[in-house]
């Protein structure tokens, strides 16, 4: 098993554009000549880990051409809400999508949303918050996002008298990051803006797997491209993703990941398999593996803890793929993190459309090594 440590992305989330009819206001940077386009919008949201909601309070939705705007700049194109509305990016799961509805905008390319959100003052102190299973509501801390808006870097294109189609794709799990050791927390929003599309792949996992720790991804290269949390039937759905070849992958505590590679997506919803079928992976022994990311000095005498990072474990199967099976934002102040990874060996099987999917046991099992980084001077990572 491989620790990656990959600095978290500070984007917005144009996300939360969410569940309102959108008005379009203002104007500016398109053509005058051209005659204006469209952007429909619908959200789906990965499943969170270890949350119950994730509220967020809209206001406003800002949208320019340049991704190096600044907010005081021209040239932005608003869609405002006609009040503030606090919307649950958690009820977006496992295939469900919100339709956001429909703006018009001036034809052009755009690079940049940023999404404002309502101040957690007054009579609205848990505008923005999050819910830990479990727990109480908690405020979350959104840095600049009722000023300037929290900023998401995109590109889209609206073409003169037609519709852009997106599927804005918001991963709770990623984005509430934890504040020292007193449950406090930060909202650093992680999403993905995707052509939408109709193809995409569903299927059944055992319902005797733990509900509450139990998720299917889409993965190509060992990146997470769509996830989802199976209903109480067993189904899972994988939405919208563009042709091409997955690897599907269920992981739940305290069982085997169970992966099923190369399954080809072309233009309509691939059917894996059926309840009669559904995936049970064997029992497995569930580790937790703890640490602290950090940064070294050039001299490598002193350290600080690396607060804006990601870590992940990655599994390597024998002939492949390689295959992502946990992830989680580090401690915003500490630097801490801590996975939950199963021990036991994997199981594969091989698709073949309309036969049923046959399990078997990989001869590799867990490992870890060396940690990779993508910056400079590069953290290391204490592991517990």
């Amino acid at each position: 098993m491989q620790f990656t440590w990959k600095p978290l992305l500070n984007v917005g989330v144009a996300a939360a554009v969410a569940a309102a009819a959108l008005v379009a206001c203002g104007g500016g940077g398109g053509s005058s000549a051209a005659a204006p386009g469209a952007v429909r919008l619908a959200m789906t949201d990965a499943p969170a880990c270890g949350y119950d909601h994730v509220f967020v309070t809209v206001d406003r939705v800002r949208m320019h051409q340049s991704g190096s705007a600044s907010d005081a700049d021209g040239g932005w194109s608003e869609v405002a809400l006609a009040t503030p509305k606090r919307i649950d990016l958690l009820a977006l799961t496992n295939g469900v999508l919100e339709e956001l509805g429909q703006t018009s905008l001036p034809a052009g390319n755009y690079n940049q949303i940023r999404l404002v959100l309502v101040d957690n003052t007054g009579n609205n102190k848990l505008a923005n918050a999050v819910q830990p299973t479990g727990g109480a509501e908690v405020a979350m801390d959104t840095p600049s996002a009722q000023q300037s808006g929290l900023k998401l870097k995109t590109a889209f294109t609206v073409e003169s008298g037609k519709t852009s189609d997106l599927l804005l794709d918001f991963d709770a799990c990623r984005s509430v990051v934890p504040t020292g050791t007193t449950g406090g927390y930060n909202l650093k929003p992680v999403l993905t803006v995707t052509p939408r599309v109709a193809s995409g792949v569903e299927g059944y996992v055992s319902t005797s797997l733990s509900s509450a720790t139990t998720l299917v991804t889409a993965q190509q290269a060992g990146v997470v491209v769509r996830s989802a949390a199976p209903d109480s039937t067993g189904k899972f759905v994988l939405t919208s993703l563009a042709a091409g070849s997955y690897d599907i992958v269920v992981t739940a505590d305290g069982r085997s990941t169970a992966v099923v590679p190369g399954v080809p997506v072309a233009t309509s919803t691939v059917t894996l398999n059926g309840t009669g079928s559904a995936i049970a992976p064997p029992a497995a022994t569930t580790r937790t593996v703890s640490g602290t990311t950090t940064v070294g000095t050039s001299g490598g005498t002193t350290t600080t803890a690396a607060t804006d990072a990601t870590v992940r474990a990655v599994q390597v199967l024998t002939g492949g793929p390689t295959v992502e099976v946990a992830r989680m934002p580090v401690n915003a102040t500490t630097g801490a993190w801590q996975l939950r990874v199963a021990a036991d060996a994997p199981v594969k099987a091989s698709f073949t459309s309309g036969s049923a999917l046959t399990f078997n046991a990989d001869t590799l099992r867990v490992r870890d090594s060396a940690p990779a980084f993508t910056p400079s001077p590069a953290p290391a990572l204490g592991r517990t």
